[in-house]
């Protein structure tokens, strides 16, 4: 089953952990894995990190159609079992409205229309009604969702140490 990442988890692997000068290995395993049809995003994703002006906004934008999917017919026939699902939903109005204006409804119902497993830093939180997370519309849509360590670790993900600086 293949994975779609969330933009938080190129986010935070650009700014924390994985830095493109840090560990340019989690890069080329994405574009490996990318290539073996295992790791994907979508173009709303992709539209969100290029409006970063950065070196994931180049990133996103080299990768193009390849990694980042279209949002086709499908997926906007599954936006209706998402939307019908959050409005249903005991959030906020403001959290409704923060939800179905970014990339996250999307990404769900890509991932419900194409059998794919969405991956995300985010964490459901029982009751939470000021954020509409993603893993909690996964669950309530038996879309499966794992934490971003999790799918690595799911595709034996391994990024050994290589010294630039043998001094050191």
């Amino acid at each position: 089953m293949a994975f779609l990442l969330d933009a938080n988890t190129l986010i935070q692997a650009k700014n924390e952990y994985y830095g493109f000068d840090l560990c340019p290995g989690f890069w080329a395993w994405l574009e490996q894995q990318n290539a073996a049809g295992a790791v994907f995003s979508i173009d709303r994703i992709q539209q969100e990190l290029e409006r970063g002006n950065d070196a994931l906004a180049t990133w996103a934008t080299a990768h193009g159609n390849g990694f980042f999917q279209p949002v086709d017919d499908q997926t906007n026939q599954a936006m209706a079992a998402v939307a019908t699902w959050v409005q249903n939903g005991n959030f906020s109005d403001n959290a409704k409205r923060e939800f179905f204006s970014g990339a996250d409804p999307f990404l769900i119902a890509h991932a419900m229309a194409h059998g794919q497993t969405v991956a995300t830093h985010e964490v459901h939180k029982e009751g939470e009604r000021k954020k509409v997370k993603i893993p909690t519309v996964c669950r309530g849509l038996n879309v499966p969702c794992v934490r971003t360590f999790d799918m690595l670790r799911q595709n034996g993900a391994v990024f050994v140490l290589a010294l630039n600086n043998p001094a050191a």
